[in-house]
């Protein structure tokens, strides 16, 4: 069978190098240069891509052989249904190895009609590295790498503002745009670039936050053989995403012109603020992820799937989101629905199994992060305790046991969150004074939730009684019990 390239598919598009791209791994692949190969398709954008492996080289150099070129297949729920296809993404021109090639990196830099850098380095990859110098070919860090190529593409110009770039990271940091510019401000500084430099990386350079939301699982070891059968080439760069993608970016509105995502049809923004976007993700998203878990895994479960096509899990979940999740976030109600229904369908994914205890990694300060605040801003706005938060929250206590009946459960957290767990459940003498003894303890642990939630009104009480349940009747009649006492008001 034939290698995917340039030469064995006929009709491939050839566009001007607009974009230079730190990482080529899977998740870029299938989102950016997704979004930019639609647009192309389109006849919006007309820009290619030219990818530099952030460490290494092996990967850009196996890119090269496929002359860029690799499939990506969408594999998950389409307006309410299943849907597998694919697409071949032609946006990538060529990989540069900067260890071989760091010369054609800095002609890369000479280039007039260059007006993009993404990046994907992951969230170690914004970061300084004393040891750093102009001179290294290439530097250690990306942000390094990046602020040696921006000098160099300063000097070519003379300082032409109009030659500045748009860099949009794509790391899962807050404020990735700033903290990359406030790097490369650092370099500039510690290397003496000059006062001319750092004005030009202020005035002519645009630094954009960014949020980012795809889960994509990568290369599809699974079914390779039956998608190669199906293509008639061998590619060895197939990545699977889901079908779901979102893109907020943090920049000026006239970034669209130049970025016309809008014209293709495509999920991404441009905002002047992305908190409230990132808030609706992790409270919803992620938030429904660390409730939905131990309930669910209690129950018997082991997929997220499963969980939310479960009768009594799906509704348990459904009614968390919407009744107790989006009542304390501050987006227009249609948009969260909205978005909380893509979250159900991502959930049901039929093609992605997404195990229960891979989510349940550090789920207690996972719970302070992406629970907590909706918890404590539902009081705060409807002045009464939110049902399916405290029980998750109670099923969690109850999960850190570390027992599914007679089923050993692997916890996974920080050792002093396992050794407190340990101690209480230890000391656990059947009645349900000790019971709450549990619970005072953990809501008390202030170093992971930053207060002591003993002192919420209502909560010791609450998650104790909720704790009492699941003991002495099971996860299965206990989470029954929450839904029937929303029908019973």
């Amino acid at each position: 069978m034939q290698k995917l390239n340039r030469k064995t598919i006929q009709g491939i598009e050839s566009y001007p190098e607009k974009v230079l791209q730190f990482g080529e791994g899977n998740f870029l692949r299938a989102f950016v240069d997704w979004q930019i190969d639609v647009m192309n398709k389109a006849n919006l954008f007309n820009g290619s891509i030219v990818v530099v492996q952030p460490r290494g080289y092996e990967k850009v150099e196996k890119l090269n052989a496929q002359d860029g070129l690799y499939t990506l297949y969408l594999q998950g729920m389409k307006d309410g249904k299943p849907v597998k296809e694919h697409t071949l993404i032609q946006s990538i021109n060529r990989g540069l190895n900067l260890y071989t090639e760091y010369e054609k990196y800095l002609e890369l830099a000479q280039n007039p009609e260059l007006r993009f850098v993404f990046s994907n380095t992951t969230e170690a990859g914004i970061a300084y590295q004393e040891t750093d110098r102009l001179e290294d070919r290439p530097q250690k860090s990306f942000p390094g790498k990046l602020t040696a190529f921006l000098y160099h593409r300063f000097q070519a110009f003379n300082g032409d503002n109009s030659k500045g770039l748009i860099i949009i990271p794509c790391e899962l940091i807050e404020k990735n745009g700033e903290k990359l510019k406030e790097m490369i401000l650092q370099y500039a500084a510690a290397w003496s670039l000059g006062v001319e430099f750092v004005q030009w990386i202020n005035d002519a350079n645009t630094f954009c936050n960014s949020l980012v939301d795809r889960i994509v699982p990568g290369f599809p070891v699974d079914t390779i053989t039956e998608m190669t059968e199906e293509l008639g080439y061998q590619d060895d760069f197939v990545v699977a995403s889901e079908q779901f993608y979102n893109f907020v970016i943090e920049g000026p509105q006239w970034i669209k012109e130049e970025f016309p995502t809008h014209l293709a049809g495509l999920d991404t923004m441009f905002v002047d603020d992305l908190t409230p976007y990132r808030t609706r993700k992790v409270r919803i998203l992620n938030g429904a992820h660390t409730a939905m878990t131990p309930v669910s895994y209690l129950y018997g479960l082991e997929t997220v799937a499963e969980a939310v096509e479960h009768p009594v899990m799906g509704s348990f979940i459904k009614e968390l989101i919407f009744d107790e999740i989006i009542p304390t976030l501050d987006l227009p109600a249609e948009e969260l629905a909205s978005f909380a229904n893509d979250v159900l369908d991502r959930f049901r994914n039929p093609y992605i199994k997404h195990f229960l205890m891979s989510i349940s990694l550090n789920s207690i300060s996972k719970y302070t992060t992406r629970d907590l605040p909706s918890l404590l801003e539902y009081i705060n706005r409807k002045k009464e305790l939110p049902e399916k938060l405290v029980f998750s929250l109670a099923a969690l206590i109850a999960f850190y046991k570390g027992k599914r009946g007679a089923e050993d459960i692997n916890l996974s957290d920080d050792q002093d969150i396992l050794e407190l767990f340990k101690a209480q459940w230890d000391s656990f003498d059947g009645t349900s004074e000790s019971l709450k003894e549990i619970v005072r303890a953990v809501l008390g642990y202030e170093k992971n939730w930053g207060m002591d939630l003993n002192s919420v009104t209502g909560l010791t009480d609450a998650v104790t009684h909720y704790l009492y349940e699941i003991e002495t009747k099971g996860m299965k009649q206990a989470a029954q019990a929450v839904l029937k006492e929303k029908t019973a008001r």
